[in-house]
Parts: C-alpha cells; sequence; structure tokens
C-alpha cells in the first residue's frame, strides 16, 4: 500500500532482512513494571483478543520518502497482528503485518521533549510520526514523578491531536477498548508512585493479580469468621456444629 501527500509518500513494506534495529533503551526502574502494570490488568479483565499486541519499546516501522523509520513507543495497543509472533519479533509494519495501534503511551523520563517533536524532516520526531504517519487515534504522554497525564486523539477528519479533557472521576474515555485511563497512587511490586490504571464503563478499576490474591483472602478470612460466628451460636444453644 501507499499513501501519498503533498509533502510525503508513505509505504508499509518489510524491513530487509539486513536491518539492524537500534538496541533496547535504557529504562528507569518504573517504566518497565508500568508498562507490565498496564497489560497485565487487560489480560485479567478479558479485555486482549488472542492476536492482540501490547508491546513496550517495540519498533513500528515505516517506509516515508523511501526511508526507512522505526518508532518504539513505551507502551503500545495493536488490536491485531496478522502474522506469526515470530516474524515480528521486535518490529512489525503496520498495514502489512498488522493493524495500525489505537494507543501509544510515552513516560516521560527526561526532559528534552522528543515525545512532542513534529519535526517533519528525516528522521521525523514522534509526534509527527504517531499523528501524521501511523494516525494512531489515540497518543497519551505520562509523567509519573509529578502524576500529569495528558491524552491526545486525532480530530474527526484524522489530521490533528486535539488535547482532551478528562471525564467523570479524572478519567478520560479511550473510544476503542471501551475503557477509561486515569491515575492511581500505591503501590506495586514495592514501587510506591503514581500508576496508570483501567476502569471499566461502570467504573470499577481493573485490578492486577496480587489485587486479586488480596480480594480473594479478604473473601476467604470473611467467610471463616462467618462460620466460627455461627458455630458459636449453635454452641450456645446447645448444638455442636459438625466440623
Amino acid at each position: 500500500m501507499i499513501i501519498t501527500t503533498q509533502d510525503y509518500q508513505i509505504t508499509w513494506e518489510k524491513l530487509p532482512d539486513d536491518y539492524i534495529l537500534p538496541d533496547d533503551p535504557v529504562d528507569n526502574i518504573y517504566q518497565p513494571a508500568q508498562a507490565a502494570a498496564l497489560t497485565e490488568s487487560l489480560q485479567l479483565g478479558g479485555t486482549l483478543a488472542p492476536n492482540c499486541l501490547t508491546p513496550t519499546n517495540y519498533g513500528i516501522c515505516a517506509t516515508v520518502n523511501g526511508k526507512i523509520v522505526v518508532k518504539a513507543p513505551d507502551w503500545a495497543y495493536i488490536p491485531k497482528i496478522n502474522t506469526t509472533k515470530q516474524e515480528v519479533y521486535r518490529s512489525y509494519t503496520p498495514q502489512l503485518q498488522g493493524d495500525i495501534p489505537v494507543i501509544v503511551m510515552e513516560f516521560i523520563s527526561n526532559t528534552d521533549g522528543t515525545e512532542y517533536s513534529n519535526k517533519p524532516t528525516y528522521p521525523p520526531g514522534k509526534w509527527f510520526f504517531y499523528e501524521k504517519i501511523l494516525k494512531v487515534p489515540n497518543y497519551i504522554i505520562f509523567e509519573p514523578d509529578r502524576g500529569e497525564l495528558e491524552v491526545y486523539r486525532l480530530d474527526q477528519n484524522n489530521e490533528q491531536y486535539q488535547v482532551q479533557t478528562s471525564e467523570k472521576n479524572q478519567l478520560y474515555w479511550i473510544e476503542e477498548i471501551k475503557l477509561y485511563l486515569g491515575i492511581w497512587e500505591g503501590t506495586r511490586e514495592n514501587l510506591t508512585t503514581k500508576w496508570l490504571r483501567w476502569w471499566d464503563e461502570q467504573g470499577n478499576l481493573l485490578l492486577w493479580s496480587s489485587e486479586l490474591v488480596e480480594q480473594e483472602k479478604q473473601r476467604a478470612e470473611q467467610e471463616k469468621q462467618r462460620a466460627e460466628k455461627l458455630a458459636a451460636q449453635l454452641r450456645a444453644a446447645g448444638i455442636e456444629p459438625e466440623s
């Protein structure tokens, strides 16, 4: 597929076999945990289709004016990969090997401002690539230290990102996955910070596995207490409860 505009031509081509992808970037201790937490709650909530992909620092490729461009967002939601996961182990080409991402996220870890770069010349900036080349519907920028969340969505003409205002409880509705996104402060993996979390349409928080385990422990303890109370009442009435 070839898309031609006044200023640039986009083609969706498989990377050459000898193309060398850049090494994985150096993350801070929060970024991998944040990305894993986003995916885990989606999995436990049953919202990930079998061919869906939610990668971290994973190459998304396009050929712009004959030159290969690869960007690796900190987290992305790709509804469907059309080929085997082995073929797209470190990167994929949208339109050729899978869907355009419906969400890309960048976690700000420094002050160079690359997340906002609208530079159109090669190599294009992240903002330009997501907005003009890929046309990702939702671009999300998160600054965890200050807990600042910016949600941008393509306008109705799929031309420009428009900043979104939060809805109830400071949550942002993500139409493509029918979930709200917001900030929750607490502890996971011994890291106490501000986390991006998902909420369903009814406002229920999608839980992590550790929270589900704790929830089950509390339920079991409540059942135990009810059983002990009932046993005590039976004994007071002169009835020995069955073990």
